[in-house]
């Protein structure tokens, strides 16, 4: 196998908001690598159709975004962390409009003033965006900054593998005091097959969320928590992974291909209601805000329907709009409801939960850095403590933003510091060579089918002890037989996808196991209460199994 060797100050795996934005920046310190598994633009910020929240009203604070963020997190966020998120906001948004993103606007005593949306747990208007295309407007312009700078490489089509760190080179694992540190990663060229070295004084995962554990999502087929799974295997602590949440609002489809079609939560920001299938709004009696309610309770509520009724969907509707801004306001969801065959100016829209975004994951500091010496998290790979037991509404995007900000401004710090003196060390190339055989790539195709069956039949919306007991003992049965078939098979991006994926189902369930209580996104019928006793984060590494800790005793 031609195995390649590429050298760097930063290495960035993954090319959503997170690893652009801190791509550009860090390449005024130095040389970048990308790598990212997709071709195009197919990441989870490509999908964000809400907009990303700031404050930015003269009628709104930072006091009230920090309050919106923490009572949607059910009081488990890090308060510190969401100081650091809500208040870089406004220039974080200063800096794309800088790099060529175009929000949308409108006319104000200024001539000139955001049109501010506003969605579920927000006590006021402030999400930007972009119609309903923010996520695809953002990810375009920054891609179009990246490719005009020439200290930036991206290998698109390329599948980071695993972590480099001293543990490939003989060195036993010892814990989770920093005394691993990263060099880069083992990364498959996917057309080639052959596995290159990266080698960088930092890297950044910023791999995206997990969404494609689960039987529906709204996420693309490449969010198989890798970045997560990839730490953790390297003794990185990751945490919440109980925690994901599901969109209340996905579009139904009797026989789902692929992603659902996400019907973003600025439809009901402007108006849009809930019924059942017997006409009736059934949020009423659930929130004071109804519709708007934070996303944990909508999904609930919708599911606790679907299950009274015996029925597949509810409706979602804001026919009672004026057509002409419902079109101009949601254009993409507009055209794509309406080549599914719903009109939503004129008739509701069949909706349903999907999986959609994981607030848990690599835990870092509030300078991004992981437990491992030099590797950094941002994005939904990262646990910063922000979103606590839910993510609030558009924080997602912000999230990325802040924190790739925040792992720019201390790794540039150590790369010019050590500038010329970073020694990495030599590591051997890849030897697994394994044989292919079609026969047992079947087999492992119905693993993938189980995989995402059972983590939505057992570790959804709802749970209980004897469902997770049940997923988790088959779990291990599926993560032995994955891992004895990766050990023997020619490598390929498809398998390394389904080892994460395993992994990162895994993760999940042991944090629902360890969280006896019902707080935010996880809800166990057998803890139907709050636990204050439980009120940490379910912390978990590879070397030292699981505890309940609070993230603020965490210290790197």
């Amino acid at each position: 196998m031609n195995s390649k060797i590429y050298e760097s100050d930063f290495l960035v795996i993954g090319s959503g908001i997170a690893g652009l934005s801190f791509a550009i920046k860090a390449s005024e310190s130095g040389t970048v690598n990308i790598v990212t598994k997709k071709k195009d633009t197919d990441s989870n910020t490509n999908y964000a159709q809400g907009g990303i929240s700031s404050v930015l009203a003269d009628d709104d604070s930072f006091d009230n975004h920090i309050d919106d963020t923490i009572i949607a997190g059910n009081f488990l966020s890090k308060k510190s962390a969401v100081e650091v998120l809500v208040k870089n906001g406004p220039e974080r948004i200063r800096e794309l409009i800088e790099w060529g993103a175009e929000f949308s606007f409108k006319n104000g005593p200024d001539g000139k003033s955001f049109d501010l949306g506003r969605e579920g747990g927000h006590s006021h208007n402030r999400i930007v965006h972009a119609m309903d295309l923010t996520g695809k407007i953002v990810e375009e312009a920054l891609l179009k900054k990246a490719a005009e700078i020439t200290s930036i490489k991206m290998f698109e089509d390329h599948t980071a593998v695993d972590l480099l760190t001293q543990h490939q080179l003989g060195e036993k694992k010892c814990g989770n005091d920093r005394n691993t540190t990263c060099y880069g990663a083992y990364v498959l060229e996917n057309e080639t097959k052959s596995v290159d070295i990266f080698k960088a004084a930092v890297t950044i995962i910023a791999t995206g969320g997990a969404g494609n554990v689960y039987l529906h999502t709204t996420n693309p087929s490449i969010a198989t928590g890798d970045g997560i799974a990839m730490a953790y295997r390297a003794g990185a602590l990751v945490g919440d992974m109980e925690f994901m949440q599901f969109h209340p609002t996905a579009f139904y489809e009797e026989v789902q291909d692929g992603r659902a079609l996400l019907i973003s939560e600025a439809v009901r920001g402007e108006g849009a209601l809930l019924y059942n299938s017997k006409g009736e709004r059934f949020m009423e009696g659930v929130h004071d805000l109804k519709e708007l309610a934070p996303r944990d309770i909508v999904a609930r509520a919708i599911d606790k329907e679907l299950k009274r009724l015996g029925d597949k969907h509810v409706f979602l509707d804001i026919s009672f709009k004026d057509p002409d801004f419902l079109i101009k306001r949601f254009p993409f969801i507009y055209a794509m409801c309406l080549k599914k065959g719903v009109d939503f100016t004129k008739e509701p829209i069949p909706v349903v939960p999907a999986a959609h975004y994981l607030c848990g994951g690599i835990i870092t500091d509030l300078n991004a850095r992981s437990s491992i010496e030099n590797l950094y998290v941002a994005g939904e790979s990262a646990c910063t403590g922000v979103h606590g037991a839910n993510r609030l509404a558009s924080n997602s995007l912000l999230e990325a933003l802040v924190f790739s900000h925040q792992a720019f401004l201390h790794s540039s710090g150590y790369v010019k510091k050590n500038k010329g003196r970073t020694i990495l060390p030599d590591f051997p190339k890849w030897d697994k060579e394994g044989t292919f055989d079609y026969e047992e790539w079947v087999l492992i195709k119905h693993d993938i089918n189980e995989i995402k069956s059972l983590m939505w039949d057992y570790v959804g919306i709802v749970r209980s002890n004897l469902r997770l007991d049940r997923a988790y003992r088959r779990i291990l049965f599926l993560e032995e037989e994955i891992s004895d078939y990766y050990r023997r098979s020619t490598i390929s991006s498809k398998l390394v996808q389904l080892r994460n994926m395993v992994t990162t189902a895994k993760l999940i369930i042991c944090g629902a196991m360890t969280r006896k209580e019902s707080r935010g996104l996880h809800f166990n019928t057998d803890y139907p209460d709050i636990n204050d006793d439980m009120k940490k984060c379910a912390v978990q590494c590879s070397n030292a199994g699981i505890q309940m800790k609070n993230l603020d005793d965490i210290r790197f």
